[in-house]
């Protein structure tokens, strides 16, 4: 139509649509959003195998559940005339009745119940918290005691299983040290569980990235993206570690964009050596460091030289304590070159083509690669000039990354989904008609 706006626009601005928004588009896309969640939340809570799964759908489908009232209340009001006014008369009151019911409360009573001390059952039912939680409190105690996170997996003797590895980088055992310094009685084991320091990290991310943006109005839409959407509640809840290693990334990014290149390589580097799922982020931050108005080379020297020198002084210790259990644990297993083929498997595209034999396997690294050299030409045809551009090019980059991955869980979708939130609150700090308190965090160096 004629001198319609493009869709993309029409989204951008129902994202962006103010907490109190009778009468808009904005309430419709809540009742939806909310209604949506709820139809992953309640067969959680029916049919999962995993038991905190279960535990979580319970209190996510009561809050959902309340979403949907709520939305569909301000909704009829709108409708009849009658604004609502007030806590409950803002879109904010389901977003933050999900923080409470789907991730707070759930998260406490996991953390007691995980006291029972039979999360290394192998029985998925009553798993109090996902096995990466306590693979990375085990790293935490053999990085403490031996120097590496990482087990010989030829010296068990036994058959190597799962649960003897640790894919993850030296970084990720530190989320781990509170339990393994302070654990080992009932308390101590409750106030150190490696979820509150994943918690903990996520939301000290995301206040310093505010504070880096000037404390922009963050829109509703970015939040439920970010914060209220199922994969983040759930995992909040029963794991945590990938929440903690987003919000490292957002910081980065954030840093970046206020003209911090050592400190977002230095960080960045934090995030790189804890999960090497998001390296490709390294190749979007270097080239918006070195776009960024004012930056040019010497923006980008500062940035590769704290991510290349932070990156090898928190790797190189740990390799030389066991180069093999090394190489054996970040690389070979991920990869389904180690002894134990890793179990990460999801039904995205990625996965489903290459189970159809050896001509969907070449396939599936074909599509990995051609979405790799598209992205490149998207970074060089159009750079990221704002933080919000280079946050939507990561979670693009990513979210193809894991749909097209073999090997890779449905999960994992938490990280573009919480960087499409992350873009949206940029977009506001960077907006021209924004305040200039607002503004000027884009434009700072």
């Amino acid at each position: 139509m004629v001198g319609q706006a493009p869709a993309w626009r029409r989204a951008a601005r129902l994202f962006s649509a103010p907490a109190h928004a009778p009468g808009s588009a904005a309430l419709r896309w809540d009742l939806g959003f909310y209604l949506a969640c709820l139809a992953f939340a309640l067969p959680t809570a029916l049919v999962s195998e995993f038991y905190g799964y279960r535990v979580w759908g319970h209190f996510a489908t009561a809050a959902y559940g309340f979403g949907v009232l709520h939305s569909g209340w301000l909704l009829l009001s709108a409708r009849t005339g009658r604004t609502p006014r007030g806590v409950l008369g803002s879109r904010w009151c389901a977003i933050a009745v999900v923080a409470l019911v789907a991730m707070v409360l759930p998260l406490a009573l996991l953390v007691i119940r995980r006291l029972t001390g039979v999360d290394w059952l192998i029985t998925p039912f009553s798993w109090a918290a996902q096995p990466e939680v306590w693979v990375i409190e085990r790293a935490a105690d053999l990085l403490l005691h031996h120097g590496t996170p990482y087990v010989d997996v030829t010296a068990l003797g036994r058959p190597p299983e799962v649960n003897d590895y640790t894919p993850y980088g030296p970084v990720m055992a530190v989320f781990g040290l509170p339990r393994a310094v302070f654990g080992g009685t009932p308390l101590g084991d409750a106030l150190t569980d490696a979820r509150w320091v994943f918690a903990l990290a996520a939301v000290a991310c995301v206040l310093g990235t505010l504070k880096l943006l000037k404390w922009p109005k963050v829109p509703v839409g970015a939040a439920q993206l970010a914060l209220a959407c199922p994969l983040t509640a759930l995992t909040w809840a029963v794991a945590g570690p990938d929440l903690a290693i987003v919000g490292l990334l957002v910081l980065a990014c954030a840093l970046a964009a206020t003209g911090r290149a050592a400190w977002s390589g230095l960080v960045l580097a934090l995030v790189v050596s804890a999960k090497l799922i998001v390296a490709p982020a390294a190749a979007v931050l270097a080239v918006f460091v070195f776009v960024r108005r004012g930056s040019g080379r010497a923006a980008l020297r500062r940035f590769l030289s704290a991510l290349v020198a932070t990156t090898i002084a928190l790797h190189l210790p740990v390799y030389l304590v066991d180069p093999a259990a090394f190489v054996e644990h970040v690389f070979r297993f991920p990869l389904g070159m180690g002894a134990v083929r890793s179990p990460a498997a999801s039904p995205l595209p990625g996965h489903l083509i290459a189970e159809t034999g050896p001509v969907g396997q070449v396939a599936a690294f074909a599509l990995v690669g051609a979405a790799a050299v598209a992205m490149l030409v998207w970074l060089v045809r159009r750079p990221p000039a704002s933080g919000s551009d280079a946050l939507l090019r990561v979670a693009v980059g990513l979210g193809a990354l894991i749909l097209l991955t073999p090997a890779t869980r449905y999960g994992y979708l938490v990280y573009p989904l919480v960087l499409l939130g992350a873009h949206l609150a940029f977009r506001v700090a960077e907006d021209p008609a924004a305040p200039p308190a607002q503004q000027s965090a884009a434009t700072s160096s």
